[in-house]
């Protein structure tokens, strides 16, 4: 148990005292300060609310801090190596990307591109699959864009274009996609020639406002399988997407050519031509920071699958400190307009720190002819304005975290970043700073004077 030394715990005694025996002027010196107090509680709430939404953002899209991605391009067997690699392998997962139409065969998708369901032209009316406009070159080198001869395009139809994600090994460890019905994809099961598909809200959308058919057209598959949502995630995308497991997406595409003789016969590597000869997508492949030697293990590998090695570029992920560098300028700028605001609640408390002590001249006289120190004296004023600015901060902070807790749930359904989101600690530790401080130098020079009245001054009773 902590022992407090005499001369401190008396002057946090009788400052106790002195604020019972003058609620309404300590109720009146806490109101002055309050807005300061609350004004620093906000900035600072505010500042790591909008550092953990970014922060959510960020990780939904590149994964979370210390992410180290690699992206292995089609080359070769160079995608077979890193799926037989990573298979079940912890801390590590690997990802590719293609357009897929679920529907009706033969027909065009209701969106485009892949485009938002709410805005189907969004994706669909620039350049790309199913674009309005292509680019045509002529001898000369010279580009433009011109209509899409639409005579031979398919008739709409009940089908949604999506972009699917092929995963090896759950990419959620990296990425924290957010359920919100249904189940995730089990990687410990076996295979399925039925793939189970996990859509985003964006899709969702789609499905939920169309009568879709269960059949999924992929570029280079040999037939149309007939895919099983099993539930939907947030994502953070705009676009429909699918995710599905990509040993259960390979089962239905085609053999992928080989590359060039000197990736098959494991020559020096492959010549740039060779580099852009693609049996499908490339893949991005994400590690912990722990899973240094699988990934030392994946590039040996694909080295010595013809890869070069300069085309294995490691990227790590470091969002936190751009956002710091970012947010610390706002930061800085809003506690200074707050500070300017906790001056005033300062000056709230030394306007009646000094009317106090004026009226208790001659208590405080007759302590100093009892033999109390003057230290003591000065302890006493200090301890009463050092409370009564621990009590603002409490009530600041309770304030900014019921105030947080209502936007909370009024804003969870719109933002679910917030859901899982309580009151910043560092709100809670810059309100007590506020408050101590605001104490400090509010009730310094009544303390100075306190402790200068002269002895004498008991005579004049």
């Amino acid at each position: 148990m902590i022992r407090l030394s005499g001369r401190f715990r008396s002057a946090l005694i009788i400052g106790l005292q002195g604020i019972r025996a003058r609620k309404m002027r300590t109720f009146l010196s806490m109101i002055s300060l309050f807005l300061g107090v609350l004004a620093v509680v906000t900035v600072q709430a505010a500042a790591e609310t909008a550092r953990t939404l970014q922060l959510a953002d960020i990780e939904l899209h590149l994964g979370k801090d210390g992410t180290r991605t690699i992206y292995v391009p089609p080359i070769g067997q160079a995608m077979d190596v890193t799926r037989e690699t990573l298979q079940g392998q912890q801390g590590a997962a690997a990802s590719y990307t293609m357009q897929a139409i679920i529907g009706e065969p033969k027909v065009k998708p209701i969106n485009p591109g892949a485009s938002p369901l709410d805005h189907p032209e969004m994706y669909g009316g620039g350049y790309g699959p199913n674009a309005r406009y292509e680019i045509r070159c002529d001898d000369t080198g010279n580009c433009r864009p011109v209509p899409v001869d639409e005579s031979g395009a398919a008739p709409p139809g009940a089908a949604i274009e999506v972009m699917l994600v092929s995963m090896v090994n759950d990419v959620r460890q990296f990425r924290p996609y957010r359920p919100v019905s249904g189940t995730w994809l089990d990687f410990s099961s076996q295979p399925s020639y039925s793939p189970r598909i996990v859509i985003n809200k964006a899709a969702a959308i789609g499905f939920n406002r169309y009568r879709i058919p269960a059949e999924m057209r992929i570029d280079g598959a040999i037939a149309n399988p007939t895919p099983r949502i099993i539930g939907v995630i947030d994502d953070g995308n705009e676009q429909p997407m699918a995710y599905a497991r990509a040993d259960e997406i390979g089962n239905w595409l085609a053999p992928a050519e080989p590359a060039g003789a000197a990736v098959q016969q494991g020559g020096d590597g492959a010549s740039p031509k060779e580099m852009y000869i693609s049996s499908g997508p490339g893949l991005e492949v994400m590690f912990s920071p722990t899973a240094g030697e699988t990934e030392s293990l994946l590039i040996r590998k694909l080295v010595a699958a013809g890869v070069p090695r300069e085309a294995l570029n490691v990227n790590v992920v470091d969002a936190r400190k751009n956002i710091e560098q970012e947010l610390k300028i706002l930061r800085w700028i809003f506690l200074g307009m707050a500070g300017l605001v906790l001056l005033i609640g300062v000056a709230g408390i030394l306007n009646v720190g000094l009317a106090t002590v004026g009226e208790r001249v001659e208590e405080f006289a007759l302590r100093r002819a009892v033999g109390t120190p003057r230290v003591l004296l000065a302890g006493i004023v200090l301890a009463e304005t050092l409370l009564t600015g621990l009590l603002t901060a409490a009530a600041a902070i309770g304030v900014a975290a019921a105030a947080l807790d209502v936007g909370i749930r009024m804003l969870g359904d719109r933002v679910p970043q917030l859901q899982d989101m309580g009151f910043p600690w560092q709100a809670g530790v810059a309100g007590v700073i506020a408050g101590l401080v605001a104490g400090l130098l509010g009730g310094s020079i009544p303390a100075m004077r306190a402790a200068r009245i002269p002895i004498a001054t008991v005579m004049r009773a």
